[in-house]
């Protein structure tokens, strides 16, 4: 137990100071960009025709004119106390344009999440089981093939093939076009989230297979496996029992460490397919200069994609006590 709370505790004290890192970075990066937020939100058509003052007042409201050591202390500050800011686009609290961006991104990434883990496992543990076969080559070079296409491109083929040619899918968006928000029936976001969510399974297969596959080799080459064989346990009895009791959780310990592949495919699949998700609002936001929300986002998602780093780590673990132990040691 005492091994298990300093492990957690020191995993804790890292994932601070890596959200710490991540908000400076992104806070320089955005110092450095060449947009000025002034002619890119307000136009230089606009812009050259207004007052001085009036000038002036954007650029206080912009903050251009505040020191940049001067505006991420003041943000650090609010950010601790609980409030992420005003964002500058939307003209609402950080925390309520994330909300309501994420609440349409929870269906779209956990449904990718869950789908890919499932049929990476399954196809992972069907290319182990049959090692050398065609049903293996053929699960080897699509995971091969899927893991160096663009995201980008899939969603592009996908929305031509689904929902242009075919007609099966809504071509873009969270919900249909033109009806109330009270009106909208889950039913409608799943139809909209479908395809978004299938491009992002798809993408996420390939790395969860292919550990699979070769944890499986390993464990139907291991002695006790021949001893089961050798009392005459089935094939079949011999994948789920051993096998893929065995490799279960490799296979889950990998799907939450590829959180992060998740989240940055959806931030160019929501583009493609016009969804007002997190991703979306990410890019709105730095095209836009929208320091306090870029800087919100990208602190919630980093969060996010420690805290399914942090599981790995406890279900490595688990699985290996050696792992926690030493960790906890250094």
């Amino acid at each position: 137990m005492k091994h298990r709370l300093q492990f957690t505790g020191k995993k804790l004290i890292r994932m601070a100071l890596l959200l710490l890192g991540v908000s400076i970075v992104t806070f320089l990066l955005m110092c450095a960009s060449p947009l000025d937020p002034l002619q890119t939100n307000v136009g230089q058509v606009a812009l050259g025709s207004m007052s001085p003052e009036q000038v002036a007042r954007l650029e206080a409201y912009w903050g251009v004119d505040t020191p940049a050591v001067q505006r991420y202390l003041g943000w650090l500050g609010d950010f601790l106390h609980g409030d992420m800011g005003t964002s500058l686009l939307y003209r609402q609290p950080v925390l309520t344009v994330i909300g309501q961006r994420l609440a349409n991104s929870v269906l779209l990434l956990i449904a990718a999440w869950v789908f890919s883990g499932i049929l990476g496992l399954i196809l992972g543990v069907a290319a182990g089981a049959l090692r050398g076969k065609w049903p293996d080559r053929l699960i080897r070079g699509y995971c091969l093939l899927i893991s160096s296409t663009p995201t980008f491109w899939l969603a592009i083929l996908f929305l031509l093939i689904f929902s242009v040619w075919l007609g099966w899918f809504p071509v873009g968006l969270s919900v249909p076009v033109g009806v109330a928000a009270d009106a909208v029936t889950f039913a409608d976001r799943v139809r909209h989230a479908a395809l978004p969510a299938l491009t992002l399974s798809i993408t996420g297969v390939a790395n969860i297979a292919l550990h699979t596959r070769e944890k499986m080799i390993d464990v139907l080459e291991s002695d006790y496996v021949l001893f089961a064989r050798a009392r005459g346990e089935s094939e079949a009895s011999v994948i789920l029992r051993h096998g893929l009791r065995n490799v279960s959780l490799p296979a889950i310990t990998l799907q939450f460490a590829s959180v992060s592949e998740i989240i940055g495919g959806s931030v160019l699949v929501e583009q493609v397919f016009s969804y007002p998700g997190l991703g979306q609002a990410a890019v709105t936001a730095g095209l836009g200069s929208d320091l306090p929300l870029l800087l919100g986002i990208t602190v919630i998602t980093s969060a996010i994609v420690f805290a399914g780093n942090l599981i790995a780590d406890l279900l490595y673990g688990a699985a290996d006590p050696r792992i926690r132990r030493g960790a906890a040691r250094k």
